[in-house]
This record gives structure tokens, sequence and C-alpha cells, in this order.
């Protein structure tokens, strides 16, 4: 359902664009409003309407719009929907309607061009300051590279597209342009948090990274079809927040940590905007021996206030976590049931997966520890 269709699942557009001939939602109405020359839009209940913008509306509507405006847009350009933020919603109504990029007849699009080189601004791992950085995307190389300086000659960072995913952050970052980078580094968990004062350009870079990630699996899997490879590219995280945790013995104290559960991955850091995390657990299939049910063993002390209990179980050990409230524990617990009935992927049983779950099962055995640095 695209962001500027419906408000919610359940909940008719309220509005409409008397410019386009387009119904949409109250959230969307404030975007179309703020672009030139399309920016005439009416409450469908509050307005009045004249007799010709009625007629308008009846000879056009949002299922003409789509075939005019989204005739070619790109398998790897991602379509938010009413749960993205405002900068994805903002930028894919202008895309459409301003630039109107996805015409038929449209010309060729930056996300195209195989490579990106740009400036953005990069959050230091230790102090925490946002610096500006220059980043490299090619596709012929398939990285993505950032550099301490602009001329600087080699890279502080070499990142491989298909070790990366990249979500929005607005609120964690404190930026409503906030994009969060996450890759694997020597197999652990690497987090690096950007933005760009430009809504245009911070999205423009998320778009370029699933360009050239759908390149490279086109030619990893050469008899895929885009249908098949688009899941694979970026994608928003299934749940993140605060849980307790202890240690594999089960008697240390708990902790309170952030948790990130990014498809079968979850992963948890002290702080939400730790450049790695501290430790991941890998959630594989039911049939495999893993589960996650409420509650925790008889005769586990948990603290205070986060008395609701989470076991989940791996083939290597079980991991107790608490959280603060029942809703949140039952939430966390549909998602880690969600994922162990979901059918695993033969990647996600060979090569690259089952070279970084190897390494994830090795730190089930440790304490929180930290992470090499880069």
């Amino acid at each position: 359902v695209a962001a500027e269709q419906k408000k919610s699942l359940n909940e008719d557009p309220e509005w409409g664009s008397c410019s386009l001939g387009v119904f949409i939602c109250l959230i969307c109405s404030g975007i179309h409003r703020n672009i030139p020359d399309i920016g005439k839009v009416k409450s469908l209940r509050l307005s009045c309407w004249e007799d010709s913008e009625v007629e308008f509306m009846a000879e056009n509507g949002n299922e003409a719009a789509k075939i005019k405006y989204e005739a070619r847009v790109p398998a790897y350009y991602y379509k938010p929907t009413h749960k993205d933020c405002q900068v994805l919603k903002e930028q894919w109504i202008k895309a459409k309607y301003e630039r109107m990029e996805f015409t038929q007849d449209r010309k060729s699009l930056v996300y195209d061009e195989g490579s990106r080189d740009g400036m953005l601004m990069k959050r230091g791992r230790d102090n925490g300051q946002f610096l500006s950085r220059r980043f490299v995307l090619s596709e012929r190389e398939g990285t993505l590279k950032y550099f301490t300086k602009s001329d600087a000659k080699e890279p502080k960072a070499v990142i491989k597209v298909d070790t990366i995913n990249a979500s929005f952050q607005p609120e964690k970052i404190g930026n409503p342009n906030g994009l969060q980078i996450t890759y694997l580094k020597d197999y652990s968990t690497r987090n690096i948090f950007l933005y760009h004062e430009s809504s245009k350009e911070i999205v423009d870079w998320f778009n370029s990274i699933r360009a050239v990630q759908l390149h490279y699996l086109k030619v990893a899997f050469p008899g895929a079809s885009e249908f098949e490879l688009t899941p694979k590219l970026t994608r928003n995280f299934l749940k993140e927040g605060y849980m307790e945790k202890t240690g594999p013995r089960q008697t240390e104290g708990f902790k309170k940590r952030w948790f990130t559960l990014d498809h079968r991955r979850l992963m948890y850091f002290k702080d939400p905007l730790d450049a790695f995390a501290k430790g991941e657990v890998f959630l594989g299939h039911r049939d495999l021996g893993y589960s996650a049910h409420a509650g925790l063993p008889s005769g586990t002390h948990s603290n205070g206030a986060w008395r609701h209990g989470i076991t989940i179980v791996t083939p290597e050990r079980s991991f107790l976590f608490t959280c603060e409230s029942e809703a949140e524990q039952q939430d966390w617990l549909k998602h880690f049931n969600d994922v162990t009935s979901a059918q695993m992927s033969p990647q996600e049983y060979s090569g690259e997966e089952a070279n970084g779950v190897a390494c994830v099962r090795l730190h089930h055995h440790i304490t929180d520890s930290r992470r090499a640095r880069d």
C-alpha cells in the first residue's frame, strides 16, 4: 500500500489532491500541500468542492495516477508504507509527482549510475560528535567506502554491499534525515550513524545503495528474478527496544541492554548508538531446536520492576530476558516466534550466513565483552 494511498490498513483516505485527482491520507496531504504546482488539497469531509473538482477526481483517481506516475519504478526503489518515517514518504511523493522520475518517458535516474561520491555527516564512534566524511559507493567494486578527509587516499573502512543493511532511524539518531548503516566486520555487527541536511540527498544515497545491492545479487544469483531478489535488499528492523538480560551462567545480575531484531539476528547493545553489538543471538527454525516462550526458569532472580520474562532456547544454550511490561513481553515473543516459524533460506544454512552463525554461536559462550576496534 503506497504511503499516500492509505492512512492505515483499516481507514480510507480523508483528503484529496485537486491537482492530481488522487485520494490521500492526512500525513501525505501535508507533504502534497508543500509542493508547488500540485499542492492544492482538500478535506473530503470539511472542504467545499467545486463541481469541476469533483469531476476531475472522478475522471482520474489513484489507479489512473499509479499507471501514469509509477509506470517505471525500479525494483530496488523503496516504496514507503504508512509505517515509514516522514523523509521516505516525502521523497517518494516528490519523486513521483514533482520530479516525475517514474513516468513512461522518464530519463535516466541518479540511482542507476552505478556510483556515488559525496559528503555525509557521520557520528564518531567514541565521542558521539557528527563530522563530515566522504563516502564513495561503487557498483563495479561492490563496496561502500568512507574517508576521514575528502582528499584522503586510503579509506577508513571498506564495506561490502552484500553485508549492508540500511534503515532510517530519525528518533534514535536525533535527526529527521538520520540513516543507520549496519554491516558485518570480522563477523561482528558494526553500526554507523549518518545524516545529511538535504532529505533528497540522504534518500538518494539509500536508494543508490539498494540499486548496487540488486546489481550484486543479479550477478550472484543469475537465475533469480527481481521479485525474488528485492526482499534481500535493505530492510527495516523487526523490533528494537530495551530488555534486561543475564549472562551464560544465568546467575549474574540482569543488565539493561538495547536490543535490535534484524531478521534472524537478535543483537544487543549497551547504548542504542553503540558502534558494535556486545553480542548476538541467532534465531533458526523451530525444527532445529530454536524456540521462545514466556517466563524464566524456576529459581531465577530478576531485578525490580522488570519481571516479565522471556526464555529463548537454542541448540547451544538458553538466553534469559526480562521486559518492563507484559505488552512488551508479548510483542517481543510474537516477533521471536514469527522468526522461528519462518522457513530458512539456503543462504542461511550455508555460505557466508553459516560462517556468521558459527561466529555468533561462539559468542554465545562468552559474557558481554568489548568488540575489537576498527
